[in-house]
C-alpha cells in the first residue's frame, strides 16, 4: 500500500489558510497513489510554539490571555460531517484518500472554550467515506502544553482500517506511553502514526523503537514551523520568533516492522514523504514476537481501557 507524510508549515494561527494548505497537499497525496496521508500534531491551526519562549506560565498574565483568545478563535470545531475540517472530508472522499491530521480542537462538547490536542481520522474509501470516523485527544498534554490544552481520554484509542492494514495512531508524547501502545497493538495494529510538533530529537530513537516494539510499521510525521510561517499581526511574534529562524525542523520518518529505517529523518524542508508498504514485512515479523497475539500471557497481564468519551454533566431531563 502506497502512502504519503506530509511534512508542512501551517500559517499559524490562520486556521483557514492552514486547511487550504493542507487541501493542496491532500490533493498532492492523490495525485500520487496514495491511500492514506498523514501530517503532523495540532497542525491546524498549529502548535504553541509562544509558551516555551513567553513564559507563559506567568499566572493571569494579560499577554497570555490574548494569544489564549487567538488559538480559542483558530481552534477547529469538529462533527460526525467534518465541521471545520469539510473541505478536507470532502477531498478525502473524492480522490479516496484517508487523512489522519492533528489539530487543536475547539471542544464544544466540553462547554467550546479548551482546546484539545485531537488526532483526527477521516475515511478515504467504503461507506463511510469523507467522514470523520474518530478523534482522539491527547491524554497527557506535555509540560507547557498545559497551559493551552486539556487533558484528554480514552474515546479515540481505537484502530482503523485502510486496505491490507490496522491503523492507529498517538499524538506526540503519548507515543512513549507502553499501555497507550498496548491498547492500539491489541486491536490488530500493524500500521502506527505517530504525530509530533517537529524535531528530529523526537523522532529518530522513538521510531525504530516502537517499530521493532510493535513489529509495525511506524510513520512518525512532523511539522515544520519557520518565521516566515508566522503572519506579522500574530501578538507577542517579535518575542519568540527571530528573523530567519527555524523554530521546529521537521524529522519526519518510517520505520520497518524490524525497526530498520524504510525512510530516515527528513530535516528542514517541507515534503511529501511517499513510501510503499508491505503487510507481508509484518508477518514475517510477527512470526518470533507478537505483542497481543502468541507472545501475550492475558492469564497473567491484562490491560483495562475505559474508551467513554469524559464530559462535565450527565443529564437526566426525564
Amino acid at each position: 500500500m502506497k502512502i504519503a507524510v506530509a511534512q508542512i508549515a501551517p500559517v499559524l494561527l490562520d486556521r483557514v489558510a492552514t486547511i487550504e494548505t493542507v487541501v493542496q497537499w491532500v490533493r498532492e497525496a492523490a495525485h500520487a497513489d496514495c491511500r492514506l496521508v498523514v501530517f503532523g500534531e495540532t497542525i491546524v491551526p498549529a502548535y504553541p510554539v509562544w509558551l516555551s519562549r513567553t513564559d507563559a506560565a506567568r499566572f493571569d498574565a494579560a499577554d497570555q490571555k490574548e494569544l489564549h483568545a487567538l488559538y480559542l478563535n483558530q481552534g477547529v470545531r469538529i462533527d460526525s460531517d467534518g465541521g471545520d475540517l469539510r473541505p478536507v472530508c470532502d477531498l478525502a472522499r473524492a480522490c479516496g484518500v484517508s487523512v489522519v491530521l492533528g489539530v487543536a480542537e475547539r471542544a464544544m462538547d466540553r462547554g467550546g472554550h479548551t482546546l484539545y490536542c485531537t488526532r483526527v481520522f477521516i475515511a478515504g474509501e467504503g461507506k463511510d467515506a469523507g467522514r470523520v470516523l474518530s478523534t482522539h485527544r491527547k491524554l497527557m498534554p506535555t509540560y507547557e502544553e498545559r497551559l493551552a490544552w486539556g487533558v484528554g481520554d480514552g474515546a479515540g484509542l481505537v484502530t482503523h482500517q485502510i486496505g491490507p492494514f490496522t491503523v492507529g495512531a498517538l499524538n506526540c508524547w503519548e507515543n512513549w506511553m507502553p499501555l497507550a501502545r498496548a491498547a492500539l497493538y491489541a486491536e490488530g495494529e500493524d500500521l502506527h502514526i505517530m504525530l509530533w510538533p517537529g524535531a528530529e530529537r523526537l523522532t529518530r530513537e522513538s521510531t525504530p523503537f516502537v517499530a521493532k516494539e510493535s513489529r509495525s510499521y511506524v510513520v512518525s510525521v512532523s511539522g515544520l514551523i519557520r518565521s516566515g510561517d508566522i503572519p506579522d499581526d500574530v501578538p507577542q511574534r517579535a518575542r519568540f520568533a527571530g528573523e530567519n529562524e527555524t523554530l521546529y525542523d521537521g524529522g519526519s520518518c518510517i520505520a520497518n516492522p524490524d525497526g530498520s529505517w524504510l525512510v530516515e529523518p527528513v530535516v528542514g524542508r517541507e515534503e511529501l514523504i511517499v513510501a510503499e508498504l508491505d503487510p507481508d514485512r509484518v508477518r514475517a515479523e510477527r512470526q518470533n514476537f507478537d505483542p497481543s497475539g502468541h507472545y501475550a500471557r492475558p492469564d497473567v497481564l491484562r490491560l483495562t481501557v475505559d474508551r467513554r468519551r469524559q464530559t462535565a454533566v450527565d443529564w437526566i431531563d426525564e
